[in-house]
C-alpha cells in the first residue's frame, strides 16, 4: 500500500439524509499474476467491489479475467461482495481488471445501532495482526479519557500519528502491530493494527477497513484506517496514518477484524511455478 499524499443496492437509501455527496470517483485497479512457469489451474478471490455503507454508493462495477472466466459472488459474514474464479486452462499470465465508479460523502455516518454478541466478540478480541500485547496495553493506557470514548479514539490516532514514521519497505503484509510498534515505523497497515489493537485494549470496539484514497489526482492508492464504534454516534472512521477522519476522498471496500479478513486477492493455483504479482491503480474524479 503506498501513502498517497455492479449496481448500487437499496441498502444506501437507508442511510441518513444529512450527508453529502461530495465526490464521483473513478476506481481501476489491475492485477497481473505472472508464473515463471505454466501453471494448470488458478482459483482466485478478489475483495476489490466498493462497499454500499456509511453514505457511499457503488454507481458500477466491472470485473473481467483473461484468460476470461465465469466471475462468480458471494458476500461474505462481514457484509463485503468477494468476487471469484476458477481458471482451470494452463496459463503463464493471468490479468484481472476491476473499474469501479462511486459517490462518496463528505463524512462517513452509519447507524448506531449496538453490536451482535459474535460482532462484539470479533471487534474486541485480539487477533493474529493486532494483538493484546503488554507494551501495547501499557502504551495506550494513557490515551483514555473516562466517560469520553471518542476523545480517546481521537488521543489514540494522534499519538499513533506522531510515533510512527511512514516509511515503505520497513515492514510487509505480514508484520503484526506489535513488531510496527516496536521499529518505529510501517505503512498504512500497521498505523492501522496498531490502532485497532489500541482501540480494543481500552474496551472500544474496532474494525479494519480497506479501500482507496484519492489525492486530487496527484497519487492513488490501496488505504486502510480504522472505524472506532462510538456509543450514540455509531462508527466512527478514523485514518492514524493522515491523523483525520474519513472524507470524500476515501473509497471503503471491506471491513474486518484485521487485513486477513479483507486482502484484495486471495488464492491458490497448481504447478511448480514461483508466483509474482503485481498491482496497479488509478483513481480519478468524474
Amino acid at each position: 500500500m503506498n501513502d498517497p499524499a455492479s449496481n448500487s443496492n437499496s441498502s444506501s437509501n437507508n442511510e441518513r439524509t444529512s450527508l453529502s455527496l461530495i465526490m464521483r470517483l473513478k476506481i481501476e485497479h489491475t492485477t497481473t499474476f505472472t508464473y515463471d512457469q505454466l501453471i494448470s489451474e488458478a482459483y482466485t478471490e478478489m475483495r476489490l467491489k466498493p462497499l454500499d455503507a456509511g453514505g457511499q454508493r457503488c454507481l458500477s462495477f466491472h470485473l473481467v479475467t483473461e484468460p476470461q472466466d465465469t466471475v462468480l459472488k458471494y458476500t461474505d459474514h462481514f457484509g463485503n461482495d468477494v468476487h471469484h474464479f476458477d481458471i482451470v486452462q494452463s496459463h503463464q499470465k493471468m490479468v484481472v481488471a476491476a473499474t469501479s465508479e462511486v459517490l462518496t460523502a463528505d463524512q462517513y455516518s452509519a447507524d448506531p445501532s449496538g453490536l451482535s454478541p459474535l460482532d462484539e466478540f470479533n471487534y474486541l478480541s485480539p487477533t493474529l495482526y493486532a494483538p493484546h500485547t503488554a507494551e501495547l496495553i501499557h502504551f495506550f493506557a494513557s490515551h483514555h479519557q473516562d466517560k469520553d470514548p471518542l476523545g480517546s479514539a481521537l488521543a489514540i490516532m494522534q499519538a499513533i500519528h506522531d510515533m510512527l514514521i511512514y516509511e515503505q519497505g520497513a515492514t510487509d503484509v505480514k508484520t503484526t502491530a506489535d513488531q510496527a510498534l516496536a521499529l518505529g515505523r510501517g505503512v498504512c497497515q500497521d498505523f492501522s493494527h496498531i490502532m485497532l489493537a489500541a482501540c480494543r485494549t481500552q474496551g472500544l470496539p474496532a474494525r479494519y477497513v480497506s479501500g482507496y484514497l484519492y489525492n486530487n489526482g496527484h497519487t492513488a492508492a490501496s488505504h486502510s484506517w480504522v472505524d472506532v464504534l462510538v456509543p450514540d454516534r455509531g462508527w466512527v472512521s478514523l485514518d492514524p496514518t493522515h491523523n483525520r477522519e474519513q472524507t470524500g476522498q476515501y473509497v471503503r471496500v471491506a471491513v474486518g477484524r484485521d487485513y486477513g479478513d479483507v486482502p484484495p486477492t486471495r488464492g491458490i493455483f497448481k504447478g511448480n511455478a514461483k508466483e509474482k504479482m503485481d498491482a496497479q491503480v488509478l483513481v480519478n474524479a468524474l
